[in-house]
């Protein structure tokens, strides 16, 4: 326990699914915890919730693919904590399940637009004030799908493959600054943005079949990799893309 402690540890997404439990398993960890994410009716029991393992936790209505309310959430995380040690960009949306030639131009860049362009927002704001400060670590929420390719989700897969581009090339540029930039690649996992794909019995026991534990993974599973990146036990640790699957890439 304390691994984060006394860190500031900013979150998007974090009212539901992995960001959920990312946000709580940071302020377990000792973190104040900023978690950023379109306001919903869970908004207020989730926030309760973090406030358990830290008092200190706020929310901040942001939608990640516009470039000044991102900028305006990390500011808000800055005035109220003095720091910004650790983001985790993990808002992320499905989109429509459909056949490249037959995407719809809306779509396709609403999914761009949260999923990559969202990712990009977030890491210009954190970083400017990271090299402020001469240290930080940056995990970005990528996938499997950011390695292969998926039917009928190309928006969804270009994505991700950009945001571990992203990743590589930002960890480059930023690690002569104390700046650690990785990537979480999880596999399919049982959290609400599943369900919103539209994915019935039959399709969702096929996925399972092609992970070799045989079962879908829970948001849980992802803290421990998350801790790691964010903590300074991964101080040796950048550029990298965590795979956390189930074994579905060593198919």
């Amino acid at each position: 326990m304390d691994r984060l402690k006394g860190k500031t540890v900013f979150i998007t997404g974090g009212i539901s699914g992995i960001g959920k439990a990312c946000s709580l398993a940071a302020a377990r960890e000792g973190a104040n915890v900023a978690v950023a994410d379109l306001k919903s009716d869970d908004t207020e029991s989730v926030l309760n919730e973090i406030r358990k393992e830290n008092p200190d936790a706020i929310f901040i209505e942001c939608d990640v693919s516009d470039f000044e309310a991102v900028r305006g959430a990390v500011q808000k995380v800055i005035v109220t904590f003095g720091t910004l040690d650790v983001a985790l960009n993990n808002a992320g949306i499905s989109g429509e399940p459909n056949k490249v030639g037959e995407m719809s131009e809306e779509g396709w860049l609403k999914v761009i637009a949260v999923n990559l362009n969202g990712v990009f927002n977030c890491m210009r704001h954190e970083l400017a004030h990271m090299a402020k400060q001469g240290s930080g670590s940056i995990i970005n929420m990528a996938s499997i799908l950011g390695k292969v390719g998926f039917a009928t989700s190309s928006h969804y897969v270009a994505a991700k493959h950009g945001v571990i581009g992203l990743t590589q090339t930002a960890a480059l540029e930023y690690a002569a600054e104390g700046i650690r930039v990785n990537a979480m690649c999880p596999g399919f996992i049982e959290t609400p943005l599943l369900e919103k794909g539209g994915i019935n019995e039959d399709v969702k026991q096929a996925i399972i079949s092609l992970h070799p534990v045989q079962r879908l993974g829970t948001s849980e599973e992802l803290t421990g990799g998350f801790i790691f990146l964010a903590s300074d036990e991964s101080s040796f640790v950048t550029g990298t893309s965590l795979e956390i699957d189930g074994g579905y890439l060593a198919r």
